[in-house]
């Protein structure tokens, strides 16, 4: 069983800055792309940031210069560093991986965590 797990969220004033984990643990042969995703009330859920396993990032054009995405291949963990928040960046923010499972025949597969709430709000 693969699971994601998200910490990190909360409360912050505009201008401060959150930093999200993301745990991928279980059975994982390879994880590949991982990303953060958030859905605000109301709207539909979009991508933020993703990073591949060599590194290469992609970020939505809202949080370019504001917010970070790394990993660590070595703790199966991918994290996004938000600065200078704004309350527009109030949503539940989601994690996602696409790995390889170990035992299911090589076969890439798309998982999400739970979310976590990120407020922006003086």
């Amino acid at each position: 069983q693969v699971q994601l797990v998200e910490s990190g969220g909360g409360l912050v004033q505009p201008g401060g800055s959150l930093r999200l984990s993301c745990a991928a643990s279980g059975r994982i042969f390879r994880l590949n792309v991982m990303g953060w995703y958030r859905q605000a009330p109301g709207k539909q859920r979009e991508l933020v940031a993703a990073i591949t396993g060599g590194g290469d990032t992609n970020y939505t054009d809202s949080v370019k210069g504001r917010f970070t995405i790394s990993r660590d291949n070595a703790k199966n963990t991918v994290y996004l560093q938000m600065n200078s928040l704004k309350p527009e960046d109030t949503a539940v923010y989601y994690c996602n991986a696409d790995l390889i499972p170990r035992g299911m025949g090589m076969r890439s597969m798309n998982y999400w965590g739970q979310g976590t709430q990120v407020t922006v709000s003086s």
